[in-house]
């Protein structure tokens, strides 16, 4: 892992201008009850309407490039915007991860079709994405991909099963890592991506419930489906090469240590009334914070100039992820006599932490890739 990565970040004021301007377009929604405020908003939390209402604010699809439908703007804004997002505990779901990770692999990988078809509408939160890479009984081991494409007239064949697909009863696409040459011993060769239509002939999307009865995560399965040619993302082969970039982007973001942000803000508002006391944890659980919110910006910094960030993503997203399930451990011992919203957070954010460390990759195999990074494996 290189310094330049993990380089300091001088805030600009106009992301000052900015994020005011996002917390009054937050604060306003509240105010006329359009959203409730909740935990894991960019994962459970899937309103059209509130991602449709945010790209007309220009804050979807923001480091998308004008040409094809974006806002131009840098990587440092749309983690400004991101941000109050999270801390707001908005239901940003619907535009997540297309906005989050397809569509910087459109611009890297697409073709010019693609990109002219894809991007405007990404921007535009009217084209949701699904992600397709984990399958069963493969544990994290994200090379054993027994997906296969097999190449037919026109397209692809495709046959076999994704799972943990947030969102994909919900999304209008699917990006599928899928083995579409050589043999499952090959591990990283003849992998490809391909987009999918969730609801082309041959796809069965089997919902998976929470302990809480939530449904966000699902299991797809793929059965003789037919994938147009147009559906191959970049080089045929390459997907192992385009994933681990791509999730650069997913493991780096401000999701990694503010999905539980509205439990920070409401023992805040209580220790501000007097009802807790400002115990000293609180303190250091808002240092921890901060320096998450300086690495993850640095992240930003290099995703802003094209650099490869994914030890320092893989570094963000293992200690964030830590710290919230420390968070949630403390709120639930700080609130044991609360009832109320704050509780209520608590308890939601309690069944929601096994996951913390999961998703995104373990934080076992997030530890070998820094390990790689810095050189030392």
């Amino acid at each position: 892992m290189t310094a330049p990565t993990m380089s300091a970040v001088v805030p600009d004021p106009a992301w000052r201008d900015l994020r005011q301007q996002v917390r009054s377009f937050l604060a306003d929604q509240l105010a006329a009850h359009r959203f409730e405020p909740g935990i894991d908003g960019w994962l459970t939390g899937w309103s059209d309407t509130f991602s449709r209402s945010l790209a007309q604010q220009g804050w979807v699809g923001m480091t998308i490039p004008r040409q094809y439908g974006g806002h131009g703007r840098s990587h440092f804004e749309r983690f400004v915007v991101t941000e109050e997002l999270l801390i707001a505990g908005a239901p940003v779901a619907a535009h997540w991860i297309a906005d989050r990770q397809v569509a910087p692999s459109l611009l890297r990988y697409g073709t010019e079709e693609q990109k002219k078809e894809l991007l405007p509408e990404i921007a535009a939160a009217r084209c949701t994405f699904a992600i397709g890479m984990s399958e069963p009984d493969s544990g994290s081991d994200l090379a054993s991909v027994r997906t296969r494409a097999v190449p037919v007239d026109g397209g692809w064949l495709l046959n076999g099963t994704k799972v943990w697909t947030s969102g994909a009863h919900h999304a209008a696409k699917i990006l599928v890592l899928a083995r579409t040459s050589g043999s499952h011993g090959d591990r990283h060769r003849g992998l490809s991506q391909l987009v999918v239509d969730l609801r082309a002939p041959g796809v069965e999307i089997v919902p998976i419930e929470s302990l809480d009865g939530g449904h966000h995560f699902n299991e797809v399965v793929f059965t003789d489906c037919f994938v147009p040619a147009e559906g191959l993302l970049g080089a045929e082969g390459q997907g192992w090469k385009q994933v681990t970039a791509e999730l650069g982007f997913e493991r780096s973001g401000p999701e990694r240590f503010l999905s539980t942000a509205l439990v920070v803000r409401l023992l805040i508002e209580h220790v501000t009334r007097g009802e807790i006391s400002p115990e000293p944890v609180l303190g250091q659980f808002l240092a921890r914070l901060h320096g998450l919110h300086q690495m993850s910006l640095s992240v930003a910094a290099a995703l802003d100039r094209g650099e490869n960030a994914d030890a320092a993503a893989a570094m963000v997203k293992m200690l964030g992820t830590a710290t919230e399930g420390d968070l949630v451990q403390a709120a639930d011992y700080l609130t044991g006599s609360i009832s109320g919203p704050l509780r209520d957070a608590v308890a939601w954010a309690t069944v929601q932490r096994p996951g913390f460390t999961l998703r995104g990759g373990t934080n076992e195999v997030l530890a070998g890739v820094v390990a790689r990074g810095l050189g030392l494996r």
